[in-house]
């Protein structure tokens, strides 16, 4: 059964076309995941079908009475309520049918002469109750809230939590009112590994049809069935996860072009045939008109051709060039027995780590497990309560924090570069340039810039930074697939030392080969990638 289908949709922003004349079907049940590269219309195409933003041309079906679920942004409530507040919001027939059942329950307490009218109305209000899962209400919240980690939450004022909190908060809205149709955009952001886990095996076994846009490829393996890509426009379908979709769009672009060039050689041939039929006609005297028709026929035949188009045998994406003038000693790092906590409550106590010249260490555990206070300790700016930490010979740091630009600069984005990397102007248009900011571009506003472009910045800064040990906290969130891919081969030429949180499992397993686990104030070192160390973490 067809859930949603998009008839010949298009779409502009800006003066930009997004796309023209779209069309696919969703059918019930089926996981897609839709990938592209940033600004090719992801979140556009979520809007559209979930009505925030309306069609160009064309048009969207929705089953009839399909509930469509979508998480644009932070919702907005009052300032007393609560997070239970907001999350029983996704009870609200469930809530108004119980109170109209207490109210039924005080009457029958005292009109005896209506007693059986009553109990029948009472007794069609509890079945239907009962269908809507009234019974099972506080339990399905606790399982939400457990598997989103904010059980600790529920009492707090919804604005007193912060951005990442309440996008976790808003996301188990969303899955608690459990809609036929769920469309999430970028649902594993904010999430530690154990949430990222608990949302996966919750998505494997949801009844409805879930829409993804992700740049989580570890995620997409996981949970999708089907691969929407949109390239230039154009939507391309894969039957299959993530991985199955790389390995089918390589095959499919090879054919392509392997067709493009056939064809090339049959309308090249096609020509040169023309031409000399025509040389041979008038060649004649009087001239033959036979060959002249054959030619005009040919002429036509040529023009009937569809097309092949010219596959992309490469994407433009940004180029890195990670250079280390001056290795550090071999002991880069050291912690001995260092305890840290705040407000009362120990993070950890007595850990010691050792760093070494060229490890790669991927640091990961829960949110609040007290992994960027390592970092932040690393970089000075956290002291330790106890214990000792001691820099080796001749470490330069380089270091990419999740938040980057927060404080409001008011700038263009040339002149934040310049403020780290000390170049002339035409000298940081030509390395912006590799990082995919082209022409007037440079000259934008610091506060006009999105999330990954603000990211592409910090990383040009980085990159050309003398360093040998580098110090990365969540680099890919905002970054696409491709630029994840590019940074994730370029950490790989790095000579240097590298230690890393990250959520990003795909980027763990591929990049880091030493993985510690901070688990309750614990850290366990396993001699393997992510795969491994949780295999070897959870026996």
């Amino acid at each position: 059964m067809i859930i949603c289908a998009v008839h010949d949709v298009s779409k502009t922003l800006g003066g930009n076309i997004i796309f023209e004349k779209l069309r696919f079907e969703v059918k019930k049940g089926e996981r897609i995941g839709l990938v592209g590269t940033n600004g090719s219309g992801k979140t556009t195409i979520l809007k559209l079908i979930s009505g925030i933003e309306p069609c160009d041309e064309g048009k969207i079906h929705i089953k009839k009475e399909a509930e469509v679920g979508y998480l644009e942004q932070i919702p907005s409530f009052g300032d007393q309520d609560t997070v239970r507040d907001v999350l029983c919001g996704a009870f609200k027939d469930i809530n108004d049918l119980n109170k109209k059942m207490r109210s039924i329950e005080q009457k029958m307490r005292t009109d005896v002469h209506n007693l059986e009218k009553l109990l029948k109305q009472y007794g069609e209000m509890q079945e239907v109750f009962t269908k809507l899962g009234g019974y099972e209400m506080e339990a399905d919240l606790m399982k939400i809230c457990n598997g989103l980690g904010i059980t600790s939450l529920l009492d707090q004022p919804f604005s007193k939590c912060s951005g990442g909190e309440q996008t976790k908060i808003g996301l188990g809205l969303i899955l608690l009112k459990r809609p036929e149709l769920l469309l999430l955009d970028e649902p594993t952001n904010h999430l530690d590994i154990q949430a990222l886990q608990w949302l996966e095996n919750f998505m494997k076994t949801y009844q409805g049809t879930v829409f993804i846009v992700s740049h989580d490829r570890y995620f997409l393996d996981e949970v999708v069935n089907k691969i929407f890509e949109v390239e230039d426009g154009e939507l391309h379908t894969y039957h299959g996860n993530y991985s199955y979709y790389v390995e089918e769009k390589e095959k499919r672009i090879l054919n392509q072009f392997a067709a493009f060039q056939e064809q090339q050689k049959k309308i090249k041939k096609m020509k040169e045939t023309i031409k000399q039929l025509r040389e041979w006609a008038n060649r004649a005297n009087p001239p033959n008109a036979g060959l002249h028709k054959r030619a005009k026929n040919m002429e036509k035949a040529l023009e009937r051709i569809e097309k092949i188009k010219k596959p992309k045998l490469e994407n433009t994406k940004m180029k890195f060039n990670l250079q280390m003038n001056e290795r550090s000693g071999k002991d880069v790092i050291r912690f001995e027995n260092v305890t840290k906590g705040f407000n009362e409550m120990i993070l950890f106590e007595n850990l010691s780590l050792s760093v070494r010249y060229q490890d790669r260490i991927a640091l990961i555990g829960n949110n609040g497990s007290g992994k960027s206070t390592i970092l932040k300790m690393i970089l000075d700016e956290i002291v330790p309560d106890e214990g000792s930490i001691q820099l080796g010979s001749n470490v330069r740091i380089g270091y990419l924090s999740q938040h980057v630009f927060q404080n409001q600069h008011e700038g263009r984005l040339i002149d934040l570069f310049r403020e780290q990397v000390h170049v002339t102007e035409a000298e940081a248009r030509h390395i912006l340039a590799k990082f995919m900011f082209y022409g007037h571009s440079v000259f934008k506003k610091v506060s006009q810039l999105s999330g990954g472009e603000k990211m592409r910045v910090r990383l040009a800064q980085l990159m050309n930074q003398d360093m040998n040990l580098i110090i990365l906290d969540e680099p890919t969130n905002h970054l696409d697939i491709d630029s994840r891919e590019v940074l994730e081969e370029t950490l790989e030429q790095f000579e240097g030392t590298i230690i890393c949180v990250s959520h990003d499992r795909y980027f763990l397993n591929r990049c880091f080969h030493q993985t510690y686990w901070l688990d309750h104030g614990e850290l366990f070192k396993y001699i393997g990638n992510y795969d491994f160390a949780k295999l070897k973490h959870l026996l």
